[in-house]
């Protein structure tokens, strides 16, 4: 029988619950990668020594959040990660030729360095941040045209080998990286929209002139336990902005 390490600081969490940081923590260890079928619900129960209707509530709670899903006759599976430019969603762009499909941008890395923490990113990686981040500046285009400007924070030394990867390995997406070459699933996003005023290194790349107002989107990205892994700061161009929520049948 396999015994339940803390993955929570909080031993007052329902079993269930505790049972569910366990799992997901297999999952983020790579012990269980997307696309690998897990054991079954009793031999699972029996590996933790639960009751078959807790490890179910577990599992539900891992289904719930996206990270296994269920095939009928088949068993339950790490769920492969859609991986889209979701930032897109805040700005009015499409394909002409199909314009219900995935927008993938173009995206172009700037710069890579090794750097302080600055204040706002150290207070999102929490206590074992360390004292150094990789940061990369990038751009993203949508039809040849500067759309978004991305300042992204990553935590060392998980990511020591970014320095050195070839752009061409890169692609437009990162998270795809992250999972190929250093085996980081990102499994949920924060995003945080506001507005401001331009930098100067975003006005030169978004060609927009100084002091110009921007979206602002702050994300903050986890892994499957939780764990914040990236900071991601984004200006956009904001004539391109669009915010569309759909509700339901309001009274007022």
């Amino acid at each position: 029988m396999q015994a339940l390490p803390k993955t929570r600081t909080d031993g007052r969490l329902p079993l269930y619950a505790r049972l569910r940081d366990q799992l997901a923590s297999r999952i983020a260890n790579g012990e269980w990668s997307p696309g690998d079928m897990i054991p079954s619900e009793n031999r699972l129960a029996e590996e933790y020594g639960v009751a078959l209707a807790t490890m179910r509530m577990a599992l539900k709670q891992l289904v719930d959040e996206g990270l296994l899903e269920r095939r009928r006759g088949t068993g339950t599976f790490v769920k492969q990660p859609a991986f889209r430019a979701d930032l897109f969603r805040f700005f009015h762009v499409h394909d002409v030729e199909d314009p219900d499909g995935p927008v993938i941008p173009e995206s172009r890395i700037l710069s890579r360095q090794e750097v302080d923490l600055p204040p706002e990113v150290k207070r999102a990686f929490g206590d074992d941040a360390g004292g150094r981040c990789l940061k990369l500046e990038r751009v993203r285009l949508w039809a040849g045209d500067p759309l978004l400007f991305e300042e992204i924070y990553l935590r060392l030394p998980d990511f020591d080998g970014l320095m050195s990867l070839d752009p061409k390995e890169m692609g437009p997406l990162l998270y795809p990286v992250f999972l190929q070459k250093f085996g980081i699933l990102i499994s949920s996003a924060t995003d945080e929209l506001s507005f401001g005023t331009a930098t100067q290194a975003s006005a030169k790349y978004l060609e927009l002139p100084a002091n110009s107002p921007v979206a602002v989107i702050e994300r903050i990205a986890r892994n499957p336990v939780g764990r914040i892994i990236e900071y991601r700061r984004v200006h956009g161009r904001p004539e391109r902005f669009r915010y569309r929520v759909n509700l339901g049948e309001q009274h007022t």
